[in-house]
């Protein structure tokens, strides 16, 4: 049973200023996803970060460029390279309020500059299709919206928060990572834009997730002349791989993914070099600690072969976020904002993963899908419905209130989580 709150007349009439500004949220939306800002678009998200220090300006915070670390990754040929990232955007209000809060989410998209799908088009008068516009550019906008709802209300004062949004989410936040949880780790509370479903419904608890690759090297020789000299990197990634998938089934809610093996060249050269590249789901910190130990076993069946060496780059990125009392707090307190707005807010657990991961791992008690509703996200079918922009922006605006107010009691929140 939800338990009900009021809306008081000043925050109704905050909540009524958001319907002011749907068109100019759908306007802007159109013109950001013309903005290709692929992960690995540095031009396309320096752009699209000078887009986000323009309209988060009016907030009349304190905005920043984040710098982020490189990372390394193993190339195609087996080498390790280091790969850099384009600075987070950072926005900065009331640091020394009593309560705080952190707002996360992301200006990247899965799809290249070169890709074919570049622009927008309307499907009917309240569905759009382009790319990004679900994932997550509509979700800046709501983020946006209910900040700028909450500096219009009465008690904007009690409550002071950090915007991170960052250019690296949808290649698993190496960069962004440590920002994260620095910020995570200060907040009572969390909230991130991940799109909705387009039912509404938002995601629950989370798996957490990790990458790695397996760098194989052996010994080329001539095919014909001299295979028996010669020590095949591929049929040793691809043993390892075998191997890796038969761990499939062993450990309730544990998934192993076997993505992609590089390696080889012309046909009559034995392929001295090989990259294994998986991806690993865990329902907790227990399943971490076992999956590591297996694929380090993996790792030494492969260094037994002759003539092979096998090293295990990489690991778990994303912490698991299950619905612990705090997190449920959260949700809870989400559902209620909602049922004052006339929504029935549902929840679902999920294998994917997200910057609510990163944020968890922090200690940070959060709801991670406060974006627009959506659908066919990371494909040319990304939908975002654009009457969900103002319903969604309201459904922040008020939880933000009633943080500021006290009525939902974020420091409560992150005392559960530390107990």
């Amino acid at each position: 049973m939800v338990k009900p709150i009021d809306i008081s007349a000043d925050e109704a009439r905050v909540l009524d200023w958001i319907e002011t500004r749907a068109d100019g949220m759908v306007a802007t939306l159109q013109d950001w996803v013309r903005i290709n800002s692929g992960s690995r678009n540095a031009d396309g998200l320096e752009t699209m970060r000078a887009e986000l220090e323009r309209v988060f300006a009016e907030t009349g915070g304190t905005v920043r460029a984040v710098e982020l670390p490189a990372s390394q990754a193993v190339a195609p040929d087996g080498s390790v390279v280091e790969q850099g990232y384009t600075p987070s955007f950072h926005l900065s209000v009331r640091p020394d309020a009593d309560v705080k809060i952190v707002l996360t989410g992301h200006h990247d998209t899965v799809f290249p500059k070169a890709d074919s799908f570049q622009d927008w088009r309307m499907l009917d008068a309240d569905t759009m299709n382009g790319p990004g516009a679900a994932d997550m550019k509509g979700g800046i906008l709501v983020m946006l919206h209910g900040l700028l709802a909450l500096e219009r209300s009465p008690h904007a004062q009690s409550v002071g928060y950090d915007v991170l949004i960052s250019p690296d989410e949808e290649i698993g936040s190496q960069g962004s990572a440590g920002a994260i949880h620095a910020l995570g780790a200060k907040a009572h509370v969390g909230m991130t834009y991940e799109p909705a479903l387009a039912d509404g419904s938002l995601a629950g608890g989370r798996k957490g997730s990790g990458n790695w690759a397996l760098k194989v090297s052996g010994k080329s020789a001539h095919a014909g002349r001299e295979h028996h000299v010669g020590r095949n990197a591929i049929i040793a990634a691809a043993e390892f791989a075998t191997r890796l998938d038969a761990l499939n089934g062993q450990r309730d809610g544990v998934t192993f993914n076997l993505s992609r093996i590089d390696g080889g060249g012309p046909t009559n050269v034995v392929p001295a070099n090989a990259v294994a590249r998986f991806n690993v789901r865990v329902k907790d910190a227990d399943d971490e600690a076992w999956v590591l130990g297996q694929i380090a076993a993996l790792e030494a069946v492969t260094n037994q072969r002759d003539g092979i060496t096998a090293s295990l780059h990489g690991g778990f990125t994303r912490p698991a976020k299950p619905m612990t009392p705090a997190n449920a707090q959260m949700f809870e307190w989400t559902r209620t904002a909602g049922a004052a707005l006339g929504l029935d807010i549902r929840w679902n657990d999920t294998g994917g993963v997200c910057e609510g991961n990163n944020l968890w791992a922090a200690g940070c008690p959060n709801v991670d899908t406060l974006g627009v509703r959506g659908a066919n996200i990371h494909s040319h079918d990304e939908i975002a419905i654009l009457s969900s922009l103002p319903e969604r922006a309201k459904l922040s605006a008020v939880m933000l209130m009633k943080f500021a107010s006290g009525e939902f009691k974020a420091r409560d929140a992150r005392a559960l989580a530390r107990s």
